[in-house]
């Protein structure tokens, strides 16, 4: 199966509610996260059925930096590498960009986890963790990622 991936303005009602169902069928215990700002991008099949999505946000803390904010991939659809090619666009983008690092974080995920290392992410402790006491942070040398 062939997927396509698409940026898509948040801000749009219509891709604003297919963010907020992926979300949900994604990520079912999870609380939303609302796509009200940065980059969002969803993945579709050739039919057009979207299956996965991720979303990229400025740094609230550093200036050169990104926070790779939600990603989730519906189960029929995950062991397929789209998770690392969501990682990936979202590298480039922060490279456009002219950002200097991508962070983000995971909570007992092995999966995402392993999808973050193969792309380049490094665990490291922030002078301010953030999360609860068994989230692990990640972080990206943009140059380096790509």
């Amino acid at each position: 199966m062939k997927y396509h991936i698409r940026l898509v303005d948040a801000t749009q009602p219509k891709w604003m509610a297919v963010l907020n169902k992926l979300q949900k069928r994604c990520l079912p215990h999870d609380v939303l996260y609302a796509p009200l700002i940065g980059w969002w991008h969803v993945v579709f099949t050739d039919d057009m059925e979207p299956v996965a999505f991720s979303g990229l946000v400025p740094s609230k803390r550093w200036s050169d930096t990104v926070y790779l904010c939600r990603a989730g991939v519906i189960p029929d659809h995950r062991g397929r590498g789209l998770q690392k090619r969501l990682i990936q666009i979202r590298l480039k983008k922060a490279k456009a960009l002219g950002m200097n690092w991508a962070v983000t974080d995971t909570y007992e995920n092995p999966a995402s986890t392993n999808s973050l290392i193969a792309c380049g992410f490094r665990l490291f402790d922030p002078t301010n963790p953030w999360g609860d006491t068994h989230t692990l942070h990640w972080r990206c040398k943009i140059i380096h990622a790509l």
